[in-house]
């Protein structure tokens, strides 16, 4: 067993041998590809998405030097019929590109490293096969396959970590792509290769307006395509977990769901949902996954907008995003859309790519955005938080001048991110006062309560012993009739159904004074 070429499927046997969650339909999909004009595939995921996972799970399939039919039985794959057409067919070469990058990581020749200790092993198991002067990879694979008839199949797992970790280097890094380009664009790669399968965080980087490897079909966070559900845990994987181990499915959702990637509407990070089933709680896995200083560093640059923007997302809001600007390069940001882009791609931001707009996924995400933001110079938002809690607990004692005070506030700060001239753009500045409840309350814009909408609906969490909040809008008329009509419409029947102590807020804004006005109204409905 090799340790880039013919490595078997050990990897993956350790894998479906303990709890394995089905990904085996990404078979099929990379099985279409191979021997046509699209047998160059690129998926990038941020960070414990599940690639590594795949990137074995494909090794073992696909590797003619083992035999690894017992280890799909009775998974999707299997029951696809394209299975046995190539199963354990192809010379596979596996390469974990961060193994390169902790071994050679001050080596000028990083790549050229790289090459000859493929070269060398590929070379021990085709021992006919002899270096020429000045020979490269591609020259020993291209002998080999014209001498033997086979074709390869490579699988390079974390392929940008070469340009995340040494990107600064111009040499190291035009000659990674030169490598990459002469592996799978020159003219014989097509006789060499059956098919390639590269994982990583970020797309393959663009020159001008091209891809600098045109020829790979890219599918990320932002255009995932076909391979939307194929990383990743979907929901009704995530609802089999939690009543296979007694997990509380909300809490899971709270932490952990909310990616919408491509026609996936409801992705789980998996690293995330199985420590918390392991560990049996839920919590913060998500400083672990290195992106912590690129994150810091990103959201402190002076773009116009984007502190605006974090905290409109920090508040529960969807702001829109150009993601075409991109050079797909951490170190070439030169713009907002750059840095919402780049945080799309490390996982800190979801992508609904219906409607161009980013936001926060969960709640494990925004605590460390939060962290990240507190570890900045950036004292505004530490503000803003603090106001947060004040409002709320103002609201929760019923002190309505404190709460029209607070609105005030909030409106006089936060006002430049939108026009504020309705209910709705009140509702945006409501969703920014309260961002701090989002840990006490799951908040609801719109919220359907049988005879119509109220504004804003702050239900108490499972574990919070708090009253639930119903508030209604009302631009240049009063807060009591924003009571009355809280009442005409029996909103407190539909909120009844999660929590009996109920609080009525009703906020009036008047444009003339420029002024809120508060009125409360506590109330408890019999359940």
């Amino acid at each position: 067993m090799g340790t880039y070429i013919n490595k078997g499927n050990t990897e993956f046997r350790d894998i479906v041998t303990h709890e394995y969650v089905d990904k085996s339909s990404l078979i099929p999909l990379v099985n279409a590809t191979l021997n046509s004009e699209h047998r160059y595939s690129c998926v990038t995921r941020c960070r414990r998405f599940g690639k590594s996972m795949a990137a074995k799970m494909l090794c073992a399939y696909y590797d003619k030097s083992c035999d690894s039919r017992e280890l799909f039985a009775g998974l999707n794959a299997e029951k696809h019929p394209s299975f046995s057409t190539f199963l354990n067919k192809f010379y596979v070469i596996s390469i974990d590109m961060t193994d390169f990058t902790t071994k050679y990581r001050r080596e000028k020749d990083i790549v050229s490293r790289i090459q000859y200790d493929i070269m060398e092993e590929v070379l021990s198991f085709f021992p006919e096969t002899t270096a020429r002067e000045r020979d490269d990879l591609m020259d020993i694979l291209y002998r080999i396959s014209e001498s033997t008839g086979e074709r390869f199949l490579m699988i390079i797992d974390e392929w940008d970590a070469i340009l995340r970790e040494m990107g600064a280097d111009e040499y190291v890094t035009t000659s990674y792509v030169d490598l990459l380009r002469r592996l799978f664009k020159g003219s014989g790669s097509n006789t060499v290769f059956a098919g390639a399968y590269l994982t990583g965080i970020l797309p393959i980087k663009k020159y001008n307006t091209e891809s600098a490897l045109n020829n790979f079909r890219e599918y990320t966070m932002i255009r995932p395509g076909k391979m939307a559900d194929a990383l990743g845990f979907t929901h009704d994987e995530v609802q089999t977990l939690c009543r296979e181990h007694g997990m509380d499915l909300g809490e899971m959702e709270r932490w952990y769901d909310g990616y919408r990637i491509g026609k996936a509407s409801r992705i789980f990070n998996p690293y995330s949902v199985m420590r918390a089933i392991n560990e049996e709680e839920y919590g913060s896995f998500w400083s672990t996954t290195g992106a912590y200083d690129s994150v810091k560093t990103y959201i402190q640059m002076n773009f116009d907008g984007l502190k605006d923007d974090i905290i409109r997302m920090l508040s529960g809001e969807h702001v829109y995003v150009d993601t075409t600007e991109f050079r797909n390069d951490m170190r070439v940001v030169k713009s907002k859309n750059d840095v919402l882009t780049v945080l799309i791609h490390l996982g800190y931001l979801a992508y609904d790519g219906t409607c161009q707009e980013c936001y926060i996924p969960n709640k494990e995400v925004a605590d460390e955005m939060n962290n990240a933001i507190k570890a900045t110079s950036w004292n505004a938002l530490a503000k803003t938080i603090q106001d947060s809690q004040n409002l709320l607990a103002a609201t929760i004692s019923g002190n309505e001048q404190a709460v029209a005070r607070g609105i005030d506030q909030a409106h006089d700060e936060h006002t430049s991110i939108l026009a504020y001239n309705d209910e709705n753009s009140m509702a945006c500045v409501l969703s920014i006062a309260y961002i701090w409840a989002k840990n006490e309350y799951i908040i609801h814009r719109e919220y359907a309560t049988g005879k119509g909408y109220a504004d804003l609906v702050m239900i108490p969490r499972r574990h919070v012993a708090k009253p639930a909040l119903v508030i209604e809008l009302k631009y240049c008329h009063s807060s009591d009739s924003a009571i009355s009509q809280i009442l005409r419409r029996n909103y407190p029947a539909k909120v009844a159904e999660y929590s009996g102590d109920i609080l009525l807020v009703g906020i009036n804004y008047d444009k003339a004074t420029k002024l809120h006005t508060c009125s409360i109204v506590r109330t408890h409905v019999g359940l």
